[in-house]
C-alpha cells in the first residue's frame, strides 16, 4: 500500500509539473517580472508538499520562524540539513522571502522541472569546476543577497541518510562572510518520511527547526562552519532521537578496596 500511494504521488507530481512549467516559461516569454515566475513555481512546490500529505500522509511542523530577520532588505545565507527532496519543495513555502538555491547544473536537464528552476534566477554550478564554481557562487550570491534574496545551501553537499552526518563544507560560510550577511542554520528530519534516494514515502511528521541568525562579521569560515554543524546536528538529535545511537555509558568506577 505504501508503494502504491508513493507511486500515485510521483505520478501526480509528474503530471502537474507540466502546466506549471508552461506557466513559468510563458511568463518569461511575455517578459513578466521574476516575481510572477516565482509565484507560479512556488505554487507547484506547495501542491507537491500538500499532495505528499494527501497521498502519503507526510506532514510537517515548523519551529523557529520568529528567528528569521524581518528587514526585507536583509540578505541571509541558509545552511540546511539535506536528507530528501522534500525540504527543497517545502522551504520556498515556509520562508517569508524569495530564495535561491545553489544546485548542481545536472538538474537543469530534468524535463519541465529543470526548465522551471533554470528560469528562476538561482545559482547552478558544475561541481567539477572546483574554484571556478565557487567564484560563480560568490559573484551571483553577492548580487542576489544584495537584492534581499535569501540564498540556501546544503553544507554537506548532498543528501545524507537518516542518522548520518556528512562532511560540512565551508563554502556557505565563506559566501556569508564575504557578503557580510548572517547565516541561519536549519535542521530538517525529512528522511524520517521520505528517505534519501528512496521511492516509498511513509506517513509521519517532518520536523523543521530554524535557528537564530549567526553574525559573520570578523568570523573565520572554519569556526563558523563548525558552529553551524554543532547546532544542526544537536538539533537533529533532539528532533529525531531514535535515528541516532545512544551514547555509550561510561563504565562504573571500580571500588577502591585497597587497605
Amino acid at each position: 500500500m505504501l508503494f502504491l500511494r508513493s507511486l500515485l504521488h510521483t505520478v501526480w507530481m509528474a503530471l502537474t509539473v507540466i502546466p506549471y512549467t508552461l506557466g513559468v516559461l510563458l511568463a518569461r516569454v511575455l517578459g513578466l517580472p521574476l516575481a510572477a515566475r516565482w509565484r507560479v513555481a512556488r505554487a507547484w512546490l506547495l501542491l507537491s508538499v500538500d499532495s505528499a500529505r494527501w497521498f502519503c500522509g507526510v506532514r510537517y511542523r515548523v519551529q523557529g520562524l520568529d528567528n528569521l530577520p524581518t528587514d526585507p532588505h536583509q540578505g541571509v545565507v541558509l545552511l540546511v540539513k539535506h536528507q530528501s527532496t522534500y525540504e527543497t519543495f517545502l522551504l520556498p513555502n515556509i520562508l517569508p522571502r524569495r530564495m535561491a538555491y545553489v544546485f548542481k547544473k545536472e538538474l537543469l536537464g530534468i524535463p519541465f522541472f529543470g526548465w522551471s528552476i533554470g528560469s528562476l534566477d538561482m545559482i547552478h554550478i558544475d561541481r567539477k569546476d572546483g574554484i571556478r564554481a565557487f567564484h560563480k557562487v560568490v559573484e551571483q550570491g553577492k548580487r542576489l543577497l544584495g537584492q534581499g534574496t535569501w540564498v540556501a545551501m546544503f553544507p554537506e553537499g548532498t543528501r545524507v541518510r537518516r542518522g548520518q552526518v556528512g562532511e560540512y563544507k565551508s563554502g556557505a560560510a565563506r559566501l556569508a562572510i564575504m557578503c557580510g550577511v548572517p547565516v541561519v542554520p536549519v535542521a530538517v528530519t525529512s528522511a524520517r518520511c521520505w528517505p534519501r534516494n528512496g521511492f516509498v514515502r511513509r506517513p509521519g511528521v517532518v520536523e523543521v527547526s530554524i535557528g537564530a541568525p549567526i553574525a559573520t562579521t570578523g568570523r573565520k569560515h572554519e569556526e563558523l562552519t563548525a558552529e553551524v554543524q554543532q547546532w544542526i546536528e544537536a538539533e537533529m538529535r533532539r528532533l529525531d532521537p531514535e535515528a541516532y545511537p545512544a551514547p555509550v555509558a561510561a563504565p562504573a568506577p571500580t571500588p577502591d578496596v585497597s587497605a
